[in-house]
Order: C-alpha cells, then structure tokens, then sequence
C-alpha cells in the first residue's frame, strides 16, 4: 500500500482543495492529510484567522472521499515524525511550495511531489472576491414582516 500525505489549512474548501485531494489520492492508495491546527496558523503569521475553526475543517476533509485520515498540523517540525509514524511514501504539496525550506528537506525520507495548483481557485481570491461582492452591492432589506426579512 503506497500513504501519500499532504499539509495544508484548507479553509473556505474549495474546488481547488478538492482537486488537488484527488489528484494527491492518484499518487497512491492512502491518503493523510495534515490540516494546520487554529493555534499553527497564528503562528505561520496567517493575516486572519480562518473562517473555519479546526474540528469544523477537519469534519468536512473527513467527508471527502479521496480522504482516509486527517490528522492535525501543529508545527513545522513534525513532518519529518509524520513520515515515520505513518509509513509515507510520498508527500504531496501544491507547487507554490517548491524549493520551500519546510519541504525540499523531506526528500530524504520520502519522495516529494509538488502538482499545479488549480488555476483561478485560492481562499486568498475567494475571500477577496466576496469583499468586492459585499462592498460592490450593498444590499437592501425589505421587512416583510416581524419574522423575517427578504434581501432583494
């Protein structure tokens, strides 16, 4: 059985996360994804909290079909104890982190495959787009009686 495991936050999940999951998947029979704990992504310095809190990310990764384990991701160091602890093969990241310092150094334990990205698809562009959305087109608010409200 060949494990392939991956890292990453995975917030607002998006076609881009679940492509590259399958494509991840493809790469063998097992795979492990490390989803990057509230506390890591303060640390790594994330300009915002996530959208999602870490059980909640972790529930829906948990329901994706090319997923078999999702672990937590709470520090750079314990890539190299993942590998060993799960018996990994290869690990998988998006190419935005080729030549990265806490990847390149894992092909010493295991193979490291980076795969494209999916283009037009990243949380930095969703979130930015439904600012534009909100901001764009303000919406109005009819009262339609004392129990709720319609946005036209």
């Amino acid at each position: 059985m060949k494990r392939i495991l991956t890292y990453g936050t995975f917030d607002l999940l998006h076609w881009g996360h679940i492509n590259l999951l399958r494509r991840a998947r493809a790469q063998g029979d097992y795979l492990i994804v490390g989803a990057s704990t509230d506390e890591f992504n303060t640390a790594k310095g994330a300009r915002r909290p996530s959208y999602h809190q870490f059980e909640v990310r972790k529930t829906m990764l948990e329901a994706v079909r090319y997923v078999d384990l999702v672990i937590p991701e709470e520090n750079w160091e314990q890539k190299v104890e993942d590998i060993r602890r799960f018996h990994i093969d290869t690990v998988v990241m998006g190419d935005n982190w080729k030549g990265s310092e806490h990847f390149e150094h894992l092909r010493r334990f295991c193979d490291v495959v980076f795969l494209p990205r999916t283009p037009g698809f990243s949380t930095s562009q969703i979130r930015r787009d439904l600012l534009v959305d909100a901001v764009g087109r303000p919406a109005e608010v009819t009262v339609v009686d004392d129990s709720r409200m319609v946005s036209l």
